[in-house]
């Protein structure tokens, strides 16, 4: 069954090739095969990799049913050696084939905002917001921010922002959830642990064609944008707040120059927002058991522990620790991204029919 489909796969393969060579001219079409072929090339390579070794181990066995004493040993030793590599071959196949996510390529939009735990929460989603940042330039991307209500004492009620780089969704995806903090707070006298939330929300920046929100769900107020302490940043209204009538959902943008850039920003996060509703809702329809054993990325599932006083960082979903919380909140995050995104590979691989 696995020859049949690399020998399926392989014949695209060449028909694509064969296609870009009869209309160089015609830009548009050529680039949308190559994006097509490109996609297939891990697996054909991998493939023609499998097809060779099968061969191999094929001829070994023959050789060992056929042969005398001498030549019997060394065919057994051939095919002791194949046969894991083949297995080897035909799992990276395997996770070849699985659909991608057809968002992970896409920009981020990232919300974090305080919870349970008052200024210390709010101190806390701060500190997240650093962590992403630094993470953010570890990797290259371009962090803009969006709109931030700011708690007077360095931490945030809210902070919005977006992630532009290459994969940056399909990285930070599993980030969405609560994020648990436990340390003593600068303004804790008695020197008591204190036990703090912040949640985040990750979505996948969307393109028009995705959805589309009728101008009469909306309704969009204009205000002067406003810095710390209510001081105006803008003699003008540039800010603006849109409200999605049926949901309720309230969007505010502010950190623009100008009226029509919040706009299209603040639709921008509303649109993603909607699409992510829907996505969780078809998601959870069409396999509500694995995303309960991956972790759903809810706002109000659990997701991550925190704890100053021990230097640990605990994902929960995972149950994987690091004892450098230092180093984590600096942006080290990626022994975490990691394993997430194995044990999201290896849930789909275990459901998958290939």
């Amino acid at each position: 069954m696995m020859l049949d489909k690399i020998r399926s796969l392989e014949e695209r393969y060449q028909e694509l090739n064969k296609q870009m060579a009869e209309a160089p001219e015609d830009y548009a079409r050529v680039a949308e095969l190559a994006k097509e072929r490109s996609d297939l090339e891990p697996i054909i390579l991998k493939g023609r990799e499998y097809e060779s070794k099968t061969n191999q181990l094929k001829e070994a066995i023959e050789l060992h049913e056929s042969a005398d004493d001498e030549f019997k040993g060394l065919a057994q030793l051939e095919i002791e050696t194949l046969q894991p590599e083949i297995e080897d071959i035909e799992s990276e196949i395997k996770r070849l084939m699985l659909p991608n996510d057809p968002r992970d390529q896409r920009n981020v939009i990232m919300e974090i905002r305080a919870g349970a735990g008052g200024d210390e929460a709010g101190l806390f989603a701060a500190d997240l917001f650093r962590m992403y940042s630094r993470y953010a330039e570890i990797r290259h991307w371009k962090l803009e921010m969006v709109s931030e209500n700011e708690t007077g004492i360095g931490g945030f009620k809210e902070v919005i922002f977006m992630i532009k780089g290459k994969m940056a969704y399909s990285r930070l995806k599993f980030e969405s959830g609560v994020h648990r903090v436990q340390r003593i707070p600068t303004t804790e006298t008695s020197g008591r642990i204190h036990t703090s939330t912040v949640t985040v929300a990750v979505l996948a920046e969307v393109d028009d064609i995705d959805i589309e929100i009728p101008d009469s769900d909306i309704n969009i107020d204009v205000y002067k944008s406003a810095g710390a302490g209510g001081q105006n940043v803008q003699k003008n209204s540039t800010a603006i707040r849109i409200t999605h009538l049926p949901t309720g959902m309230v969007v505010s943008c502010q950190d623009e120059r100008s009226q029509l850039q919040n706009k299209l920003r603040a639709m921008s996060i509303l649109k993603a927002r909607l699409y992510e509703i829907e996505e969780q809702k078809r998601l959870d329809a069409r396999d509500s058991t694995r995303r309960s054993q991956i972790g759903s990325g809810m706002r109000s599932e659990k997701i991550r522990t925190y704890n100053y006083p021990q230097s640990r960082v605990t994902d929960h979903r995972i149950n994987l620790s690091s004892h450098n919380l230092p180093a984590v909140m600096e942006g080290a995050l990626d022994p975490f991204i990691d394993e997430l995104i194995l044990m999201d590979e290896t849930e789909r691989l275990s459901s998958a029919v290939i």
